[in-house]
């Protein structure tokens, strides 16, 4: 019986590409069979390497998108230094139009807190998913350039929360964390506590699976430095 031929590679549209430090600010459209709707994510790869490209994985905060970081940081002049890819997804899906979802700031669209919704109505906003499987799938899928097996992550703010979070709960798939003024206990703050009982329901419990302090005091395979920068 002939094995089962592999799945095609994620169709990706490219949206705009200009030239930094010798390499190259690319953002790109595909299709996300894990949210649901069209995602972008913004994408720096440095000139040609003599070999794969290490990717640092950027996690943006409240009411961003992927460019954020791409136009506002000047990473790149590190990142070409260092040969090291960055990836910026966006914050959460857009374009569901589910009732509320860009009534306010914190919540819903621009807010997806990098966790896996519960509440059924909010069942798309699977940013977990998305930025721990699906993305690097897509990356590996259509850039032979990048070593997805060779990753950091980062944030700011709630993408701090998320870098954090996300590390905490996958340690074996990360190299570093850092974070820039994170959320770092969520379940303590009205933000956090907002967001959570509209994805995630009542229950504390599942409340402390994405809360940092919670998830730490609880870690004992923690054996890299986390950088915080308060």
């Amino acid at each position: 019986m002939a094995a089962a031929a592999p799945p095609p590679a994620a169709a990706l549209e490219q949206l705009s590409k200009t030239k930094m430090f010798g390499g190259h600010n690319l953002r790109f459209r595909h299709q996300s069979a894990t949210l649901g709707c069209p995602m972008t994510f913004s994408l720096f790869l440095p000139a040609s390497p003599a070999s794969k490209l290490p990717v640092l994985y950027w996690l943006s905060g409240l009411t961003c998108t992927d460019e954020n970081f791409i136009i506002k940081s000047g990473v790149q002049r590190a990142a070409a230094a260092h040969g090291i890819a960055i990836v910026a997804p966006d914050t959460s899906p857009r374009g569901l139009n589910v009732e509320g979802e860009a009534d306010s700031w914190d919540f819903g669209v621009g807010a997806g807190f990098y966790l896996n919704a519960t509440n059924e109505k909010w069942k798309n906003w699977r940013m977990y998913d998305y930025v721990v499987k699906e993305l690097p799938n897509v990356l590996t899928d259509n850039f032979e350039q990048l070593n997805t097996s060779c990753a950091s992550i980062s944030g700011h703010s709630m993408g701090g929360h998320g870098a954090l979070t996300i590390y905490l709960k996958n340690t074996d798939k990360y190299k570093s964390v850092s974070a820039f003024a994170p959320i770092a206990n969520p379940i303590s703050c009205p933000w956090g506590q907002k967001a959570f009982s509209n994805y995630l329901g009542s229950a504390k419990s599942e409340w402390e699976e994405y809360d940092a302090t919670c998830l730490i005091k609880k870690s004992n395979g923690v054996s890299t430095s986390i950088l915080i920068d308060q």
